[in-house]
């Protein structure tokens, strides 16, 4: 008998261990860098918390959006994830979809972060996420490529329209000073409108278009122009290329600097760099401003950022581990780069004291940062990123650029079906 209870009592020993096991559910998206990275980083965190493990939910971002809708309409949304800033607007609408981080403060390096980055991810009163990183569009340049056509660098809206049939008559047909995918150039576009308006197309504050008929108008065939008048590569040819969204960095005639410039977020100069010639040298240019701009039109939020889910029983826990991916100086070692320039400032001087990040990058993070204090970058309007909006924005584009509409008609779709769409959101 008396054997009999040991044996039983070393069956449920194993049993006890594994149900003491705590387990933190983590959800990404990224490619392999990152990945591996952020592995590294949450095998560091478990070191320091004996007994938990993190349970690592990581994909491409193909499908990780709809999985994570699933979930979270399901209550089974992971403890900590990675979202886009406009998912606040599609989540949590009122502030409630995403537990409040206020009410996790005291594991919170809040004091890392600057009063714009919270303001990012508040909602109605409540804290719902915090950035990784900040990303905004700059203009980026070959400047061997427009060396060799004896050009200079755009730095104004004048000389970037007048680049388009300069460098074609030096470097051949095909040739283009600028490439970019559709919403790209529709963001190019904006910022044009937007410094010669003083507004954006969405209203940041409100449900509704803020740009008027005239201004949406103006869009259009700033758009127009830019395909036109050769600055930019047509999306018909972007399309007979390998597909309409294939990025700059694997189109052949950037590669070798047929293609000499690109309108892109910051966190992508690496990418942009990594496929050219070793003969090809990037460069970053002046951002053009219209005299008297009304505003300066320029577009950033964060790259990604972390919010805790509303239906986790391990919140504390949860806001731990965001805290040490975001704020922790071995945690920034390791994850370095792979979700853009840190915004904590305790990580951000972990790597500048490494040494060795890109000067390209560090000068556009600077670009930056100086509109950003300035008050030059206004906040944008999170429905802008709204999936079913971007998709109805590419599509009235998408007949600009085929030919399948006036200008007129697309500029009063964009007012008429945009607000509509917008109170459907």
């Amino acid at each position: 008998m008396k054997r009999r209870l040991l044996l039983g009592a070393g069956a449920i020993a194993p049993f006890v261990h594994a149900q003491s096991e705590r387990v933190l559910r983590f959800a990404w998206w990224g490619g392999s860098g990152r990945h591996q990275a952020t592995l590294a980083a949450l095998r560091l965190f478990e070191q320091r918390h004996p007994g938990l493990r993190v349970k690592a939910e990581y994909m491409g971002f193909n499908g990780y959006l709809e999985r994570l809708t699933t979930q979270i309409a399901g209550r089974s949304e992971p403890d900590l994830m990675q979202i886009n800033w406009a998912w606040l607007a599609m989540f949590s609408k009122r502030g409630n979809g995403f537990a409040d981080l206020n009410l996790q403060q005291k594991v919170l390096g809040l004091d890392q972060f600057s009063a714009d980055d919270i303001a990012y991810g508040q909602v109605q009163g409540k804290l719902n996420a915090l950035p990784t990183s900040f990303s905004a569009r700059v203009m980026l340049w070959n400047q061997s490529a427009f060396q060799r056509a004896g050009l200079k660098i755009p730095s104004n809206w004048d000389e970037l329209f007048a680049s388009g049939r300069a460098f074609r008559q030096s470097q051949g047909e095909g040739a283009y000073p600028l490439d970019g995918e559709l919403y790209d150039m529709m963001l190019l576009s904006q910022t044009y409108v937007q410094q010669l308006h003083g507004t954006s197309y969405v209203d940041p504050l409100n449900r509704r278009i803020a740009m008027s008929e005239q201004a949406t108008l103006d869009w259009v065939q700033t758009y127009r122009r830019l395909v036109d008048e050769k600055v930019c590569t047509p999306l018909p040819l972007r399309a007979s290329l390998g597909g309409a969204e294939k990025p700059t960095e694997q189109q052949p005639d950037w590669v070798v600097g047929r293609w000499a410039g690109n309108y892109t977020w910051d966190s992508l100069i690496g990418l942009r760099a990594s496929t050219l010639k070793p003969t090809e040298q990037l460069a970053l240019g002046a951002f053009p401003t219209l005299p008297n701009a009304r505003d300066s039109g320029l577009f950033g939020r964060p790259t990604v950022m972390y919010a805790v889910g509303r239906s986790s029983g391990q919140a504390e826990l949860a806001a731990r581990l965001m805290n040490f991916l975001l704020c922790d100086p071995d945690a920034a070692k390791v994850l370095g780069r792979t979700r853009g320039l840190p915004s904590a400032r305790s990580a951000l001087e972990v790597l500048k004291a490494q040494g060795g990040l890109p000067p390209l990058e560090l000068a556009a993070h600077e670009q930056i940062r100086a509109q950003r204090e300035a008050g030059r970058l206004r906040r944008p309007a999170p429905l802008f990123e709204h999936a079913r909006f971007l998709k109805f924005m590419r599509e009235v584009f998408e007949t600009i650029a085929y030919a399948k509409t006036t200008d007129l008609d697309a500029a009063r779709r964009l007012v008429r079906e945009g607000n509509a769409l917008l109170q459907r959101l």
